[in-house]
Order: C-alpha cells, then structure tokens, then sequence
C-alpha cells in the first residue's frame, strides 16, 4: 500500500494540512493536468479525476497559482452524484517555472515541489552552455538539486563527452554533471543514486535527447514509445506531450515534461549573481564602481577578456540574460500596475453599488442575476 511519505509528503505539508484535515478534507498529489480536468493520487495509490473549485480558481492571482503537476492539494471526495473537488493548493517547497514563450511575461509552472532537476542533453547538436546557463538559472531559483545527464554518449568520441561534461561544470560546480548512454543503461544506473523513497525528479532538455529512452529504462518497459534514431542527426523523436508525475515501484517520482525548445527566463537578480558569481568579483576589480565594461578605463572584466581569463561568449551571455530579466521586471511591475488599478475600479464599483441599495431613498432597480 503507497503511503502519503512514498509520494513525497513530509511533516510541512502535514502540519500545513492540519486545518484542512479537521474540515474532512483528504490530501492528495497532482500527477496530470488535462486543462479541464486533473488527475490525482491518494493514500494507497488509488488516482482520481477531480476538478478545481470556483474558490481556487478566483483566489488565484495569475494562472501559475493554479494547481500544477507535483502540487499537493486539499480534496473533498465525491460520490456517485458529485463530482471531487480540489478545495486548496498547498504551498510548494520548490517550484520549477520559466516564463511562457512568446511575448507574454506569465509564470509557466513545469514542475512543483520537485527534489532533483535533470536536464538531459548530448555533446553533439543540442549541446550549448548559453541555454545550460538559462536552465541553471531557473533551476537556481526553484531550491531544487540540479543534475545533468551528457547523453547519448556512445554517438560522440570520448574526448568530445568530457570536453562537453567539463564545460558544463565549469558554468556550475553545485550541479552534478554524468555522462550517459540510455542504449547501455548508463542514465538508469546514474539516476538511480537520486530516485529515493519519496524524493521527486524532474527531468527536462529538448526534444530528442534521449529523455524518453532514460524513462522508459527506469521503468523497465517502454512508458512511451519514441522512433529509432537518424543516423544524421543523432536524433530520435520525444513522444511525451504532457506533463505526469511518475510514482516508481523501486521508490521515488518522476516528472516527465514535453520537449522544451525555449528556455525563457523566470529567475530574479540575486539568483543570476550567484549563477555568475566569477564575473561579480571580476567587476568589483574595475577602477570605477560604475564601470559599463565598455571602453571604460580600468575595466577588470574587459582586461579578463583580453587576457584570455573569461570566455568572451559567457560574458555575453550574461549580459543578455541581465537585460531579459530586467525587460520581465519592468513588464512584470506594469502588469501589476494594471491588475491594482483594475481591483480599485472593481472595489469602487462594488462600494457605489452597496451604498445605492443601502440608501433608503434610492429608486432601485429590481436586481438582475
């Protein structure tokens, strides 16, 4: 029989879910998300089909308050005439998110309260230390572990894997980084040190990595099916559509996630510091402290640069990565600007009309619904 600690509960979520559990509520954990409909496991390891209650959805302020994939909520069982219904979202320990593709400065939720982060990727085409930058980055301001999986190993020479694996370590000495074959179960043997009782890992990279290979190794059947492999590209393709929590019979939980092409950023400041720690203490060197590291004199990081001491793409890279967060802080505060002007115009309106049907000597109007 699962038990709530095989899914990933522990005693925050439990004395969180105090209140709720007096009001006859049951825990439970999000494993699907069909748009209208989730999918959610109970105690025991019976799944559920439930929807959101009217209360959740309005209390939400954007649609990544919503509950997601990874989420534990508060439910109230149906019956055979009513329907089961999420009635509260607890609050996540960890939260993976990027921002949404395109031009829009919403919060996207790939993953909630996960434990390890895996980016699965390959020293051939889909390597790039910009986008492992991004991944880390975001990956930073979840709290979870990050883990990267150099895959597809036996396509590439040995020395082009390491060089790959190097690189990768070198942007963040925190992550773990392994190279890895799925076709000689080399990513099941790796993973398997992280897929603890309990323990939730997602797993994310582009599209023909070998991510579904690593899935379906680790469940020890084929969980999805994938096509063989271009003798061109080196690449085979991703079947996974949607996100899914994964419970597995050895223990610990799997969060698989679609292919991601685009890793826009959702981080803060003080997180892309600390993923660039290096060039901070370079530009504390600079003779003037507000050095543009232009063709300013006395400038450490351009003297780095010329140095050969700091790759040149790395600091541009950081400098791209500034300028998009600083664009979704700007776009994100006059957003709100906007949402706090709307729930004044809304709360006015709501007053006038309480104090026209409270006015004795008002001629109301028979109340419409």
């Amino acid at each position: 029989m699962m038990t709530l600690e095989e899914l990933g509960w522990n005693a925050a979520f439990e004395k969180e879910f105090a209140s709720f559990r007096r009001q006859g509520w049951t825990p439970a954990r999000i494993v699907r998300d069909n748009k209208i409909a989730y999918g959610a496991l109970l105690e025991g390891g019976d799944e559920v089909e439930v929807i959101m209650s009217g209360k959740v959805y309005h209390d939400a302020q954007t649609d990544a308050e919503l509950p997601a994939v990874g989420d534990w909520v508060a439910l109230e069982l149906g019956n055979e005439e009513t329907e089961t219904m999420i009635r509260a979202r607890l609050e996540r320990q960890t939260c993976l998110s990027r921002k949404m593709a395109g031009k829009s400065t919403e919060e996207q939720v790939i993953a909630a309260n996960v434990t390890v982060v895996v980016v699965v990727t390959d020293a051939g085409s889909d390597f790039s230390l910009r986008r492992m930058e991004r991944f880390f980055a975001i990956i930073g301001k979840s709290g979870a572990k990050a883990v990267v999986l150099v895959n597809k190993s036996d396509l590439y020479p040995a020395s082009e894997n390491r060089k790959a694996a190097e690189a990768i370590r070198s942007l963040n000495p925190d992550a773990d980084v392994h190279i890895t074959s799925a076709e000689k179960e080399k990513s099941l043997l790796v993973l398997k040190q992280y897929l603890t009782p309990g323990a939730s890992m997602a797993l994310v990279g582009s599209s023909g990595v070998g991510k579904s290979s690593v899935i379906n190794q680790i469940l020890g059947e084929d969980y999805q099916w994938t096509d063989e492999v271009s003798e061109t590209t080196g690449k085979g393709r991703h079947s996974t559509t949607a996100r899914e929590l994964i419970v597995l019979p050895g223990g610990g939980i799997l969060i698989d996630n679609p292919g991601i092409r685009e890793v826009c950023m959702w981080t803060d400041e003080t997180t892309l510091r600390e993923r660039f720690r290096d060039l901070d203490e370079l530009a504390m060197q600079c003779k003037f402290h507000d050095c543009k590291h232009g063709s300013d004199a006395g400038c450490a990081i351009r003297a780095a640069i010329a140095a050969g001491q700091l790759n040149p793409a790395r600091f541009e890279g950081y400098l791209k990565l500034d300028e998009e967060i600083e664009k979704l802080r700007k776009s994100r505060k006059k957003r709100q600007m906007t949402v706090d002007r709307r729930a004044r115009r809304d709360q006015q309106s709501r007053s006038r009309k309480f104090s026209e049907r409270s006015d004795p000597d008002h001629d109301h109007e028979p109340l419409r619904r």
